[in-house]
């Protein structure tokens, strides 16, 4: 009897290859089967990979699309003067890449001029690589149900791309940081009006509501890469900028949590009837150690090292959680909600 779940895929810059590592061990598993993804950013490129490679080619197809996708978005750029590194411990890289030279102008400029100061010599790397997917398998009606998320710039809110909604330009939307690329423009089938969109993780990162949906299972398994506390005070500049950046795109998520908190609560002490409101069982595979040492550098400069590095400890993060709690799976959440908010 197999074990359906729902993945919910965080964005967080190159820092997705640890989420590459996840499905990779979980794919390996014939007992789990996934029913639905919504993914953000790095996350919508993970799950249209994994979906279009279910749908083609099973377990091994998915494993080998997100192997393609990986690839590629270690190719972006040249990389070649960043193997030096590769002895390094994962904080030591990070802090190297943080006070390079190119990063640190890299940086500065892209807060003193637009993206749109670039006029016809425009480019978003990423686009070589989304324009590589086969959309008829990743919007097809069979395999895992696929939400994207992504943010109206006109008023904030969310949009959530889904079935034949999904293309190119939708993953691009959904991975679209304002200080970095230009807003891509959609027509947006719920207002009736070309809309410009933004990254997806300011408004939901990832979105959970859209896997509440009847058909799909109770667990939604959130593959956390943006640590939700670190201890240290940031006190660089580029520690304060990381820390923004990790708190506000983690925002979304804690709010969604704080409500399936409090249903499950109404649930439990009979205030609601169940069947109401559906039983979320939450879960989530993280490893915030690693995460805190790494940076926002590491999440924009995409060196092959680390991605492997992070794709190994995904593996090992997915690994020690199907250990520990795959038998409580469509039993229990694992997450300890009361005690998060408490």
């Amino acid at each position: 009897m197999s074990i359906r779940i729902n993945l919910a895929l965080q964005g967080g810059g190159a820092h997705g290859a640890f989420t590459w590592g996840v499905l990779d061990r979980l794919l390996e598993d014939e007992e789990i089967e996934i029913a639905g993804i919504s993914g953000t950013s790095a996350g919508a490129l993970n799950g249209a990979a994994l979906k279009a490679g279910l749908v083609q080619g099973g377990r091994d197809g998915a494993r080998e699309n997100l192997d393609w996708v990986w690839r590629q978005v270690g190719a972006v750029g040249d990389m070649r003067l960043t193997t030096w590194m590769q002895g390094l411990e994962p904080g030591k890289i990070a802090q190297a890449i943080e006070y390079s030279l190119p990063f640190s102008v890299g940086d500065a400029w892209s807060r003193m001029v637009s993206p749109y100061t670039y006029g016809p010599f425009y480019r978003n790397p990423l686009r070589k690589i989304v324009e590589g997917f086969d959309f008829d398998r990743v919007c097809a009606n069979e395999g895992p149900a696929l939400f994207i998320c992504a943010t109206r710039v006109r008023n904030g809110k969310i949009k959530v791309f889904q079935g034949h909604d999904i293309c190119t330009d939708a993953i691009l939307a959904s991975a679209c940081l304002p200080t970095m690329f230009q807003a891509v423009e959609i027509p947006d089938s719920e207002t009736g009006q070309v809309e410009a969109f933004w990254d997806g993780g300011y408004t939901g990162n990832p979105a959970l509501y859209p896997l509440f949906s009847a058909q799909l299972p109770d667990d939604i398994v959130i593959i956390n890469i943006n640590p939700l506390e670190r201890d240290g005070l940031p006190i660089t500049p580029q520690q304060i900028q990381n820390r923004i950046n990790e708190i506000s795109f983690n925002s979304s998520l804690l709010r969604e949590l704080r409500a399936i908190n409090f249903v499950q609560r109404l649930l439990e002490d009979g205030t609601m009837e169940r069947g109401r409101m559906k039983h979320v069982l939450v879960h989530m595979i993280a490893d915030d150690a690693l995460m805190n040492e790494l940076s926002v550098a590491t999440k924009l400069v995409p060196t092959p090292f680390v991605l492997n590095s992070l794709k190994t400890a995904g593996q090992k993060a997915a690994d020690a959680f199907l250990g520990q709690h795959k038998g409580r799976l469509n039993k229990e959440s694992t997450v300890d909600l009361k005690d998060m908010f408490g």
